[in-house]
């Protein structure tokens, strides 16, 4: 499928490139195909991708918007979109225990289903990751399960904590550090999801896909002890 991006300045050396403004896979798959065609013919100080857009950062001053527009614009035109992206599939430890799941409670009243059951719903889910933000290894994930949507907190948390896992309307995800936040939390999870001593700071990318494993108590303390000896190795399902 071949959609219509548009292109525009954004400050003085970098190119937004937009999509239209959905959470959609064949968006995000149009997108992932477009940065490697960038990334092998373009050098770049950065790409940046996000839910409908690329971010393209350049390391010197545009001066020449329409002649670069025009090139990416036949770069868009005659991308190669053969084979599969290549992509991860990680799985990631949740203990949904009360002791984390702080709004499970509301959730279940609000949505009028079990905490089971909205456990159940969020655990057997795969997650695809859109793009990485608003923190350093927040993971926004497509592919929540419709029955356990619900809108974001009218009045943020102040302090939400490191590994606390949320819902956010259509979305869910992990808080990868202690942060002021909105989203209603439903568990916790042990694993560091950024890391700026590892050669790759965050080990996910956009396009992986993610699948949440309930833990117990006991099992989240076993986790969290190998993670900070540095001995636990983050599962990848083949």
């Amino acid at each position: 499928m071949t959609f219509k991006p548009t292109y525009k300045l954004f400050g003085d050396s970098a190119i937004l490139i937009e999509w239209p403004s959905q959470i959609n896979e064949l968006i995000l798959c149009d997108i992932l195909y477009f940065k490697n065609e960038i990334e092998k013919n373009i050098q770049l100080k950065d790409c940046i991708v996000g839910y409908n857009s690329i971010l393209l950062v350049y390391d010197f001053l545009i001066e020449d918007l329409a002649s670069k527009i025009e090139s990416l614009h036949d770069l868009y035109q005659n991308k190669e979109m053969l084979g599969e992206i290549k992509n991860s599939h990680w799985k990631i430890p949740v203990c949904y225990d009360a002791t984390f799941g702080v709004d499970l409670e509301y959730i279940s009243k609000e949505l009028k289903r079990s905490i089971k059951e909205i456990i159940n719903l969020h655990a057997e889910a795969i997650y695809t990751v859109y793009f990485i933000g608003f923190l350093p290894g927040f993971l926004y994930l497509g592919g929540l399960n419709e029955q356990i949507i619900i809108p974001r907190k009218g009045t943020p948390r102040l302090n939400v904590v490191k590994g606390a896992v949320a819902i956010g309307g259509n979305q869910t995800g992990v808080y990868p550090n202690e942060s002021p936040g909105g989203w209603n939390i439903i568990g916790n999870s042990p694993i560091s999801f950024f890391d700026v001593q590892k050669e790759h700071p965050c080990f996910a990318s956009p396009g992986d896909e993610i699948t949440f494993e309930s833990v117990s108590l006991e099992e989240y303390q076993q986790i969290k002890d190998q993670v900070e000896n540095n001995s636990y190795q983050i599962q990848q399902v083949k």
